[in-house]
């Protein structure tokens, strides 16, 4: 046994391969007395024999379940301590102890949500890019359609125009940091302005703040709350087309925003067709699990859940993995009545930046 001080930190290591030698020795200084006593004095050579073999495999046994176990081991993690590829290291079939098992398989689930971060991150950058076309040719149309619309004096569709053109732009930005929800429902009240023009007095949106009786949580602490980008507008417009859209007269459109001590919770609801139990078993089972990127959600013949935004169910995934599985979206629905979306996510504020995960 030996000990090791570096970097002012202890470590002690266990020479695996002294200690076996060093027990193979007593074992074959023991045989060897066996067998001189018995040959000086003629006895039968049964029990040295015995003894002999019953070493022989002992040491074969060792050498195939320790000694060369441990140099693979070892072997691998000086390779990856000197940079080698990561992978290697879950190739370890004969890990030093239960703990260090236990280490490896959580590193890899730590590099698995890694690389799903930064695909989903991509699923949604591609799938928000799909609108782009080229940014610059389409501001630059927007703005002169604007521009035309106010010499004509169309005030309507400059104003219109104004809000596309800041919808898009708030869109099609990069989507790796999170915003605050002024943001978001900022986006949301322009993309609000753009249905108006299609549906007119149909659509009726509404944003309320609810707070318990002796909550001093006021509306510019929500306000500073942080989300992923465009975490809303994906089921604002989910709730237009499969939900008011389909519906009878005047559609209700409510974003209810209330906070606990670690917790906010965002309920998006309609007063839509709503949907079946079945589909919304379905809907909401594939919310539950994270999710496989490669999931399609054409396979089945079935709409986008978007148009030309982010799917909701990637916003979901999106979540869950930025923040852990306890947070995320719930769908709760009854036909012919309506559709609650609730996204669930951990308070954190503007001023706590630095400070993590409030």
């Amino acid at each position: 046994m030996e000990k090791k001080h570096t970097d002012e930190k202890n470590y002690l290591s266990v020479r695996i391969k002294w200690c076996a030698l060093l027990a193979a020795g007593l074992i074959g200084a023991f045989l060897v007395e066996m067998w001189t006593v018995c040959i000086r004095e003629m006895r039968p050579f049964t029990i040295p024999a015995a003894f002999t073999v019953l070493f022989v495999l002992l040491a074969a046994a060792v050498h195939r379940l320790v000694l060369v176990p441990y140099r693979e081991t070892r072997k691998i993690y000086e390779q990856f301590v000197m940079g080698y590829v990561m992978e290697d290291l879950f190739k370890v079939r004969y890990p030093f102890s239960p703990e260090s098992e236990q280490a490896i398989l959580r590193l890899n689930e730590i590099i698995d949500r890694s690389n799903l971060i930064a695909i989903s991150k991509k699923q949604a950058e591609y799938l928000a890019l799909q609108n782009q076309i080229n940014p610059h040719f389409l501001y630059n149309t927007l703005e002169g359609i604007r521009s035309e619309a106010l010499i004509a004096g169309l005030d309507s569709i400059a104003e219109m125009t104004e809000a596309l053109a800041t919808f898009f732009r708030y869109t099609i930005s990069d989507l790796e940091n999170l915003v605050t929800l002024e943001d978001e429902l900022a986006n949301i009240e322009n993309y609000y302005y753009i249905q108006q023009f299609r549906f007119g007095s149909k659509l009726d949106l509404s944003i309320r703040y609810e707070r318990d009786g002796d909550d001093d949580f006021s509306e510019m602490d929500f306000l500073q709350c942080k989300l992923p980008k465009l975490t809303l507008q994906p089921i604002v417009e989910n709730s237009i087309y499969h939900g008011i859209e389909r519906k009878i007269g005047k559609g209700h459109l409510v974003i209810r925003i209330s906070a606990s001590e670690e917790r906010l919770y965002i309920r998006i609801s309609d007063d839509g067709q709503g949907m079946t139990d079945a589909k919304l078993k379905e809907l909401n089972e594939k919310l539950r699990r994270l999710g496989d990127e490669t999931d399609d959600p054409e396979k089945d013949g079935e709409k986008k859940q978007t148009r030309g935004g982010i799917a909701v169910v990637n916003v979901n995934r999106r979540i869950k993995l930025l923040f852990g599985e306890e947070y995320g979206i719930h769908v709760y629905s009854k036909e012919e009545v309506g559709t609650d979306v609730v996204v669930e996510l951990p308070l954190v504020r503007e001023e706590n930046r630095q400070g993590g995960w409030r």
